[in-house]
C-alpha cells in the first residue's frame, strides 16, 4: 500500500472527520459550484472555501488542485501526519506550501478513489511510465455496462486504481483483481483498505495470474490503445500489435467463466480500408461457444486518435505521430471503432453473435439492459416457435412510430414507418404494414397466434402462412425489447 495500515486508518479518520465525501462536497459548494467543478471550473468552489476550515483546505487542494500553507493542510488531513502524507506522495511541498500529489477523489456515497495526478493537472510534465487513472471517461463506461447481479466470484482485469474492483464489491462476494504494475496494484491496496475492502490482488499481465480459475463475472478496462506494440504508458499500452489485446481477451473468456459466467470489456478495433469491420471482430468469437454482443460506440480518424492518446499522457512528438500514422498507413488503418464486448457462458449448442454499430443511440447505464438482452435470448430459446406465437406482448412504454408521407392524388401515401426506442439503446426499425399491426396490438390481452388469426382473416391468408412469416419478426422485436411477453 501507499500507507501504512495504521496511516489508512487515519486518514479515513481525517476524510471522515472533515465531510470530504462526495455529499459532503456538494453541501459545502451548493449546487452551482459542484456542477462548475464538474466542467474544471473552480472559481465559485474557490470563493466558498475561503475561510481555511479543514474541509475547505482538503476541497482546495485535492478539488481546486491549489498550493495551500503547510500548517493549514497538516491540520485538514490530522491525525494523519503531514510527514506519513508527504511520505506516501499524497500531498508534495511546492513553492511556499503543500498541494496534491495524488489524486484523492471522494466517489459515490461514501467512498474515495486514489489515482495519480491527470496530466491536465500538471501542464508541461509528462506522466510516469506506470501512471495509474483515475475515474475517468473510459472508466465511468465500464461502470454502466457492467452488470450488477449478485455473484459469487468476481475478476477485475488490470485494476489500476481499483475503481470498478469497488463496484464488484458491492454485489461479488469475492473479488480478485490482476494489474501487470506494481505501482498499480499499491494504489488498489490503498483504495481498497481505505474503503474498508479486502480483495484478492494479483500480479501479472492480464489473465496470466488466475490460469485455471473461473469467476461469474470478469470486467476489464484494459489498456486497449490501437497501434504498433510499443508500451511507454502501462494502462494504455498492452504491447501487443494492433487490436490483439480485445482479441486475445475474447480468446481466454471461456476459461475464465463459469457456467451462465458473464465477462465485459472495454476494447478498440481497426476499419481495415476493404474489409467489413463487423466480420472481422465477430472472427473473435467464432468457437468460442459464448453467446456475444459487440457495441460500437465511437469511430475515430487515425490523425484524431494519436492526437488524443498521446494529449492524454501529455506528450508532444510529431515523430512519435508520424511513426504512429504511418503504421496505420501501413496496415491500411482508415479508423478506429471503440466499444463495448458482453460475453455470456450460456451453455447453448447455438449461441448468439451480434455486432452492432449504435453510434448516438447509447443511453447510459447500459447494465441492465444488457443483462436483460441476454435474458431475452433465453426467453427465445425456451419458447421455441410454437412458444413464441402462444405468448402475449405488450409494446413497450413509449415506444414511438415515425412515418414519412408524400400527398398524392388521392391524399397522403405512408413511404416510410420507423420504430424508435425511447431510451437505453435507442434503436430504430424500419417496419411494414404486418409488424406495425402486430405492434399495435400488443396490449398484453390477446396471444400471439390469435392476433394473427384476426389479421389473417382481413387480409384472406392463413395463419399458418402468416405465423411463418410473422413468427421470426417477433422474435427480432422481442430481442430489440420493442415488445415484452407478458409473463404468467
Amino acid at each position: 500500500m501507499l500507507l501504512s495500515p495504521a496511516g489508512v486508518e487515519a486518514l479515513r479518520t481525517a476524510l471522515t472527520r472533515t465531510n470530504f465525501t462526495a455529499a459532503g462536497i456538494a453541501a459545502r459548494l451548493g449546487p452551482q459550484a459542484t456542477a462548475a467543478v464538474a466542467r474544471n471550473d473552480f472559481r465559485a468552489a474557490l470563493r466558498a472555501t475561503t475561510d481555511g476550515d479543514p474541509l475547505a483546505t482538503l476541497i482546495r487542494v485535492f478539488i481546486c488542485e491549489q498550493t495551500e500553507p503547510e500548517p493549514a493542510v497538516a491540520a485538514a488531513l490530522a491525525p494523519l501526519p503531514i510527514a506519513d502524507a508527504l511520505d506516501a506522495g499524497l500531498v508534495e511541498r511546492y513553492r511556499d506550501g503543500v498541494r496534491m500529489g495524488l489524486d484523492l477523489e471522494p466517489y459515490g456515497d461514501d467512498w474515495w478513489v486514489l489515482a495519480d495526478v491527470p496530466a491536465s493537472a500538471r501542464p508541461g510534465r509528462s506522466l510516469h511510465a506506470e501512471h495509474v487513472l483515475g475515474i475517468g471517461g473510459a472508466t465511468q463506461t465500464m461502470i454502466g455496462a457492467a452488470v450488477r447481479r449478485p455473484v459469487e466470484r468476481a475478476l477485475d482485469l488490470g485494476t489500476g486504481s481499483g475503481v470498478q474492483a469497488l463496484h464488484l464489491s458491492t454485489h461479488a462476494r469475492q473479488v480478485t483483481a490482476t494489474d501487470v504494475s506494481p505501482r498499480a496494484l499499491r494504489f488498489a491496496a490503498t483504495t481498497a483498505a481505505l474503503n474498508g475492502q479486502d480483495w484478492e490482488l494479483l500480479r501479472g499481465d492480464m489473465v496470466a495470474p488466475v490460469a485455471g480459475r473461473r469467476f461469474d463475472l470478469v470486467v476489464s478496462n484494459p489498456p486497449f490503445v490501437v497501434g504498433p506494440g510499443a508500451t511507454t504508458h502501462v494502462y494504455r499500452d498492452s504491447g501487443r500489435v494492433g487490436d490483439a489485446i480485445s482479441a486475445e481477451l475474447a480468446a481466454a473468456a471461456p476459461g475464465l467463466l463459469t457456467e451462465g459466467g458473464t465477462m465485459q470489456y472495454l476494447a478498440n478495433w481497426v476499419h481495415v480500408s476493404g474489409e467489413d469491420w463487423g466480420e472481422r471482430v465477430a472472427g473473435w468469437f467464432a468457437g468460442t461457444g459464448l453467446d456475444a454482443w459487440v457495441v460500437q460506440r465511437e469511430v475515430a480518424d487515425p490523425m484524431s486518435y494519436v492526437d488524443l492518446w498521446l494529449t492524454d499522457v501529455g506528450e508532444a512528438d510529431p515523430q512519435r505521430m508520424a511513426d504512429w500514422l504511418d503504421w496505420f498507413d501501413a496496415h491500411k488503418v482508415e479508423a478506429i471503432g471503440f466499444g463495448i464486448v458482453s460475453l455470456r457462458r450460456g451453455g447453448h449448442d447455438d449461441p448468439v453473435l451480434r455486432v452492432e454499430d449504435l453510434r448516438q443511440r447509447v443511453e447510459a447505464p447500459l447494465g441492465d439492459r444488457i443483462a436483460t438482452w441476454f435474458d431475452r435470448h433465453d426467453w427465445l430459446r425456451e419458447q421455441g416457435t410454437e412458444g413464441v406465437l402462444a405468448a402475449r406482448y405488450r409494446a413497450t412504454d413509449g415506444l414511438r412510430l415515425h412515418q414519412e408521407a408524400t400527398i398524392g392524388p388521392e391524399g397522403w401515401g405512408v413511404d416510410r414507418q420507423v420504430l424508435t426506442m425511447p431510451h437505453g439503446l435507442r434503436w430504430t426499425e424500419e417496419i411494414d404494414p404486418l409488424v406495425l399491426a402486430l405492434v399495435g396490438g400488443a396490449d398484453g390481452r390477446l396471444p400471439l397466434r390469435d392476433q394473427l388469426a384476426l389479421l389473417a382473416a382481413a387480409h384472406d391468408v392463413t395463419v399458418d402462412e402468416l405465423a411463418e412469416a410473422a413468427g421470426p419478426i417477433v422474435a427480432h422485436l422481442v430481442e430489440r425489447g420493442f415488445v415484452e411477453p407478458v409473463r404468467p
